[in-house]
C-alpha cells in the first residue's frame, strides 16, 4: 500500500481558526446554560410548590438543545464560505 502525503495535507488560515474558536466558545456557553436549566429545574422538583417552574426550565433546556445543531450548521456554512474565498478556489470566468 502506497502512501500519498498530499492526502494528509490541508490548509488552515487565521480567519478559519478564529471562526472555529468563536463557534466553539458559543457551543460551550450554550452547553453550560443548558446544564444550568436542567440542574435548577431538577432542584425545583424537590418542592411541590416549584414543580411548575421546574417543568418549564426543563422545557426551555430541551428547546435550547435544538440550538446546538444550529450552531454547528452555522459554523459549517461559515467555514464553507471562507473556504470558497481562498486563492486556490477562485476562478475567473
Amino acid at each position: 500500500m502506497t502512501s500519498d502525503r498530499s492526502d494528509l495535507s490541508f490548509r488552515v488560515g487565521r480567519e478559519e481558526i478564529r471562526v472555529r474558536r468563536r463557534y466553539e466558545v458559543l457551543s460551550i456557553a450554550n452547553d453550560i446554560v443548558i446544564g444550568l436549566w436542567f440542574l435548577i429545574g431538577s432542584i425545583l422538583f424537590f418542592s411541590e410548590s416549584t414543580t411548575f417552574i421546574g417543568t418549564w426550565l426543563f422545557v426551555v433546556g430541551s428547546a435550547q438543545m435544538l440550538i446546538r445543531p444550529g450552531i454547528r450548521m452555522t459554523r459549517h456554512v461559515h467555514l464553507t464560505r471562507i473556504g470558497s474565498r481562498t486563492p486556490d478556489s477562485r476562478r475567473d470566468y
